[in-house]
């Protein structure tokens, strides 16, 4: 069966307006979450020279590690509460515990506190991915979601940009506690406009399914399956997902892709500050380079998936991580000054943020399907986190011992190996209604 052609905006413009409108409080919530969830990384450079604290590195990595660990298990949770019950109420209450965690550590001076929140902060940040994701597969067709997923996924690029700046701004000009409290004030103002404006389905809004409104047929996670068996949310859709051999193999590259990611996340700033001997806004601004490429990485690749490969998503994956493994290989060895940094920077968000759209973005969708979307995102986000664990702890606990250079030297064999184990999946596509009435 041949879908009809579609475009981004269609002629129904009540549908139309609630698509987007969808994609744009969505995009906005997952936006805000990484105000609260950078401020630490930034922060650590006045938190060390702050006499009442004076954080180790060692213990810098001990938080990040509580943090990460609380997150990488919020992720299995998180994706199936939010099939089972939807976004909306996930979303809402891990926001609001999110905010009110940022404010608890900007609050705290005892290390142990600070872990703890830190912790806690990880277990909320966990609630925003994996429901998000479901959300705006309900309101988008398979046909353009990478497209749209490329485009929505700039939410983390452009976060985790601005929040690095803003929070070396708040903690340059009023200490790094108020890199907390501004951060969670920020965030509480769009956990309102996301009470306002955000419903989980197309039905929700008295429209009918995204499939019927694009005339597309319905994706399934088993073949010889029938739309009807797999009522979403069900334990028995959540089994398929998670016994399911593709997203399997997308978990398994997805928690190799993630530790370069995350190294940069957490110790960008602390990199340049010891390469260049910068201070917190200007460590912050260079690391937001990583970022600001990574918009034009998440677009690109989702525009490529879609349009040059058929909405196949391997083949980005593969070129992207097998690139990205052979440049940081040599990413220390370069010279240490300004201008090769913030090149560095803007090559590797370029290269890191395609794969990780796709395989935790579109693919999830496609492979879950909108019955286990959030469990699919989930299940490959909650792997990815495990590897997070170790791009944000492995250069507090050992770049003293192995040098920044083994650091990356470590972060691209993961990366190449990441990218090899992807290359058989790479005219790999989700079963449908009619491939199996065929």
């Amino acid at each position: 069966m041949t879908s009809p052609p579609f475009k981004l905006i269609g002629g129904n413009l009540h549908y139309e307006r609630w698509r987007w409108q969808i994609f744009a409080i969505t995009w906005l919530s997952y936006f805000g979450f990484y105000l609260t969830r950078k401020t630490f990384s930034v922060a650590k450079i006045g938190m060390e020279q702050d006499p009442d604290i004076l954080l180790t590195q060692s213990e810098m990595a001990w938080i990040d590690g509580a943090f990460l660990v609380a997150y990488a298990v919020g992720q299995f949770v998180s994706g199936i509460l939010a099939d089972r019950n939807g976004t909306r109420k996930v979303v809402l209450v891990g926001m609001l515990g999110s905010v009110l965690a940022a404010a608890a550590m900007g609050a705290s001076s005892i290390t142990v506190v600070l872990g703890v929140f830190f912790c806690l902060q990880g277990v909320c940040q966990s609630t925003g991915w994996a429901p998000l994701m479901k959300n705006v597969g309900n309101f988008f067709s398979r046909r353009e979601r990478g497209t749209v997923v490329g485009l929505w996924s700039t939410c983390y690029a452009v976060g985790g940009m601005i929040a690095s700046v803003f929070a070396g701004y708040w903690g340059d000009l009023m200490g790094w506690r108020f890199a907390f409290f501004i951060s969670a004030a920020t965030l509480l103002g769009i956990w309102i406009l996301f009470i306002l404006f955000q419903r989980d389905r197309p039905e929700d809004a008295g429209l009918p399914s995204i499939e019927t409104y694009h005339g597309e047929e319905t994706t399934l996670l088993i073949e010889d399956q029938s739309p009807e068996d797999e009522r979403e949310g069900s334990w028995r859709v959540i089994k398929e997902v998670l016994s399911n051999r593709t997203l399997l193999v997308i978990c398994l590259a997805y928690f190799l892709t993630k530790p370069a990611r995350y190294a940069i996340l957490f110790w960008g700033p602390k990199y340049i500050n010891e390469k260049l001997g910068s201070g917190m806004t200007e460590s912050g601004a260079i690391s937001a380079l990583f970022e600001m490429a990574g918009i034009v990485g998440a677009i690109l690749s989702g525009v490529v998936s879609d349009r040059v490969f058929g909405a196949r998503r391997a083949p980005v994956c593969v070129i992207t991580l097998l690139a990205l493994g052979g440049f940081l290989l040599v990413m220390d060895g370069l010279p240490a000054t300004r201008l090769v940094m913030a090149g560095s920077y803007l090559l590797i968000g370029l290269l890191v943020f395609a794969p990780d759209t796709i395989l935790n973005g579109p693919a999830a969708i496609d492979f879950g399907t909108k019955q286990g979307a959030a469990t699919a995102a989930g299940f490959i986000n909650g792997a990815g986190s495990v590897g997070a664990i170790i791009g944000g702890t492995i250069p507090g606990f050992f770049a003293d011992r192995w040098g920044w250079n083994g650091i990356f030297w470590l972060l691209g064999g993961m990366a190449l190996t990441a990218g090899v184990i992807l290359i058989p999946q790479w005219n790999t596509m989700p079963a449908t209604a009619s491939r199996t009435k065929d």
